[in-house]
Formats: structure tokens, C-alpha cells, sequence
């Protein structure tokens, strides 16, 4: 596990300005993106943690008072055109928590503009409202895609490959997973999806209309481009500290969309979660005390959810 990350004990409480609520933090999630800003990405330093569904204990505005609330993690300015016309995602003075200038979930409470919130419905338990985030962010492939149903291909089998393939299959669309391990593999057929481990693939037989890399690595993006027809669009979802070398030929040559893909609507993944049971990404649980260890089990191979319970010790 990387030095940089540690449990602290003598963080300040974070001060709640006005406009903002504090959550008490009830399940957070240890995402890949946590991994990679530990590794130097984004330069960030400060509490990690994106992931979560807390209790609101102080606002400004009495109705979310007592409320169990996920929030969209992109704080922008409110003020702006990308933040009046669109949803602040790319607000060029926007915070991200526990990405970009602002503390994260990986501790008892977080404060977050209050137009950031979204009611979780009492339906919704705690383990499922937890992947809120990473759901919104596999749903928003969606958007890269065309309404009609295609074939898409998903390579990783990881915790935003699975979500993405549970997602794609929702939306309409027929899709396949490939991975490395089987158990994994399981998951995509329970969602619904097709899947094969890597060694076995036929790009001429799974030759795909779209496909999404959910791998972050050079052999995922290749795979991705391989596996894609001509015309047909490219989606990448992952981020990672440091480059990544890729042959872009093919992109040339087969004339292919290649689309970023980052965050996604969190109303939309509320809904989702009704349809969704997240429940087999669940690989550990741990106590806040017991984050470093958490930290260190997201980090090993082939490790899928690991939640971390602030009330729990």
C-alpha cells in the first residue's frame, strides 16, 4: 500500500460553510480511483473517499435535515454556463470530493454543497444506495451510446466493468464482458451479460458496435479499438496516474468515435438501484479504524467492493 495513505486520528472536523451541509458518514465504497490518487494522480492530498450514502445532521435548508442523502461529487461554482445550463461536471472552478480540493468520505462526516444532495429512498438500503456513485458513472456510457439497442462490448471485469455491463443491459443494448477471472466472469452472467476470459476472445466473432474499456490499462484500450466495427465508438472509463500508450492507428484507420466517459447523473442511479443489486460487488467490510487495512485490501488483486462503516469499531 502506498505511504501516502494512513489513518489519521487528529484530522480537524470539517467546517461547514453556508449553503453547505455536514453528512454523517453511514457506508462508504474504496474505489480505483482512491487507488490511482494514491499513486499521484491528480496531485491530490487530503481525506479520500467519493463513494458514500450518510445522514444529514446540519444544513441551511430545513428538508434535508435527518435525511439519508448520496451527493453528486462535483461541487462547481453554481454560477457559471456549464453549471446553469448543464450539470456542473466540468465547472472550471468546481471542487471534487475526495478527488480535487475538497475532503472525502473515508471519515465520520463530509460537507457538501446542498444542491449537491439526492434523497435516497427508503427502499434503498444503505449496502445498495453506497454504489449510487459508481452506478451514475457506468450509467453515463449510456450517453455515449446510440438509443437503439447495440452490441457492446465491456473489457474488465471489475467493479465499473460489472456495474457498466448491468447498466448497457438496462438501457437495451447486448452486451458481452471480458476479463481474467472467472468468478468475476460469474457476476457479468448473473447481471445478465455474456462473458469469457480474455485468453479465449475472437475479435472477428465479438467484433462489437461499441465497446467500453473499464480497464484503465494499454492492453484494455488495444482490446477496446480491436473489438469495436468501422464507424463504431470507443468508450473509456477509467483514469490513471501516469500515461498510457496506445497504437490511435486503428482509430484512423477505422475511422472510430473515441469518447471519454467520467461522471454520471446520480437521480438516475437512485432509480437504477431499484433494478440493481450491487450486493455481489461486496468483497470486504471494515470499521473507520480500520482503514488502512480496508485500504490495503482494495488494493489486492482481484479484490471487488470493499466498504468501510464509520459507526462501526
Amino acid at each position: 500500500m502506498d505511504e501516502r495513505v494512513r489513518l489519521a486520528t487528529d484530522h480537524p472536523r470539517p467546517s461547514r460553510p453556508a449553503g453547505a451541509a455536514r453528512i454523517r458518514v453511514r457506508l462508504a465504497g474504496i474505489c480505483d480511483t482512491d487507488i490511482q490518487l494514491s499513486r499521484g494522480y491528480m496531485g491530490f492530498r487530503g481525506v479520500l473517499g467519493h463513494e458514500y450514502v450518510g445522514e444529514v445532521t446540519e444544513c441551511d435548508e430545513p428538508e434535508w435535515l435527518g435525511r439519508r442523502v448520496v451527493a453528486d461529487i462535483n461541487a462547481g461554482c453554481g454560477r457559471c454556463a456549464e453549471c446553469l445550463q448543464r450539470d456542473g461536471h466540468h465547472c472550471p472552478t468546481r471542487t471534487v470530493v475526495g478527488i480535487l480540493g475538497r475532503d472525502g468520505a473515508l471519515a465520520e462526516e463530509v460537507v457538501v454543497p446542498e444542491r449537491c444532495l439526492r434523497a435516497v429512498p427508503d427502499a434503498i438500503r444503505d449496502d445498495h444506495a453506497v454504489f449510487a456513485e459508481p452506478l451514475a458513472a457506468a450509467a453515463h456510457v449510456l450517453d455515449a451510446l446510440s438509443v437503439g439497442p447495440e452490441r457492446v462490448v465491456v473489457i474488465g471485469d471489475g467493479k465499473l466493468g460489472l456495474l457498466t455491463a448491468r447498466a448497457l443491459i438496462l438501457g437495451g443494448h447486448q452486451v458481452s464482458v471480458v476479463g481474467h477471472h472467472e468468478q468475476k466472469l460469474q457476476i457479468a452472467r448473473l447481471f445478465g451479460a455474456e462473458a469469457q476470459l480474455e485468453s479465449a476472445v475472437d475479435t472477428r466473432a465479438l467484433l462489437a458496435d461499441a465497446s467500453v474499456d473499464a480497464t484503465g490499462s494499454a492492453r484494455g484500450i488495444a482490446l477496446a479499438i480491436a473489438l469495436t466495427r468501422p464507424r463504431g465508438t470507443v468508450v473509456l472509463k477509467t483514469t490513471v496516474a501516469g500515461p498510457t500508450p496506445v497504437d490511435l492507428s486503428p482509430v484512423v484507420v477505422n475511422e472510430l468515435t473515441v469518447v471519454g466517459s467520467r461522471c454520471g447523473d446520480m437521480s438516475r442511479a437512485l432509480e437504477l438501484l431499484h433494478q440493481v443489486d450491487p450486493t455481489p460487488l461486496i468483497t470486504a467490510r471494515y470499521p473507520l479504524d480500520q482503514a488502512e487495512q480496508a485500504f490495503q485490501h482494495a488494493c489486492t488483486r482481484g479484490a471487488l467492493k470493499v466498504l468501510v462503516e464509520p459507526g462501526s469499531a
